[in-house]
């Protein structure tokens, strides 16, 4: 039975380096490195004829780089996994490859072994990631979930007092002109309040401000 193999396309400014990926990669019975590209805007071109399975990309090339190729990639090729290939590991390259739809992220100093492990996890759909990369992306995950709800804290405590009064009223289902009688309110200023709360609680109805109100405890 013939085993299919994964296309590749390796992209990387270097030569040598170029050359030594594509015997590793050449040598396994499941992978075929079907092009090579010099620069990130060579990569795009040849991604687009080519319809590769995997492109290894290098993120530093002249002109147009890795991250502006994956991003064009991505936008003509969504199905193509994409790992980028660095010697450096800023952080700031890293999320922003996470963010443009990288599947990996290997450093240059990976052993070869490791590498193609990496290549066939990214074709499983896993994360392509040394460890110590991996925990930054858990950390910037865990700062990005702790801001939000520190957010959503700070929308609920600028909820006045009379906002809250209002809120409570309309979540046992009472309208705009009985929440006016009950708190001695115009009917304008009820309205003035809970298009207030909509906006600080980020929805669009009452009833919506009533379902977050009693799912966060507020009512």
């Amino acid at each position: 039975m013939t085993r299919i193999q994964v296309r590749v396309l390796l992209a990387d400014d270097h030569a040598l380096f170029r050359e030594g990926l594509a015997g590793i990669i050449s040598a396994q019975p499941d992978m075929e490195v079907v092009g090579e590209a010099n620069d990130g805007l060579e990569a795009v071109v040849k991604a687009q004829a080519l319809k590769p399975d995997l492109i290894l990309m290098d993120v530093q090339m002249p002109g147009v780089d890795g991250l502006e190729a994956l991003r064009r990639v991505k936008h003509s090729l969504p199905e193509t996994t994409v790992v980028m290939l660095t010697v450096s590991d800023d952080s700031e390259n890293l999320f922003e490859a996470i963010k443009l739809g990288a599947q990996g992220y290997l450093l240059k100093n990976i052993h070869s072994r490791e590498m193609l492990e990496s290549l066939r996890s990214a074709m499983r759909g896993e994360a392509a990631l040394p460890p110590v990369l991996a925990g930054r992306v858990l950390g910037e995950f865990r700062r990005l979930s702790q801001r939000i709800s520190k957010d959503v804290s700070q929308d609920e405590a600028e909820l006045t007092a009379r906002e809250m009064d209002v809120l409570n009223l309309a979540a046992t289902g009472a309208m705009d002109k009985e929440i006016a009688v009950r708190l001695s309110l115009s009917v304008y200023t009820v309205k003035t309040h809970m298009r207030n709360i909509l906006a600080k609680l980020h929805v669009r109805s009452r009833q919506e401000a009533t379902f977050v109100a009693r799912r966060k405890g507020l009512t």
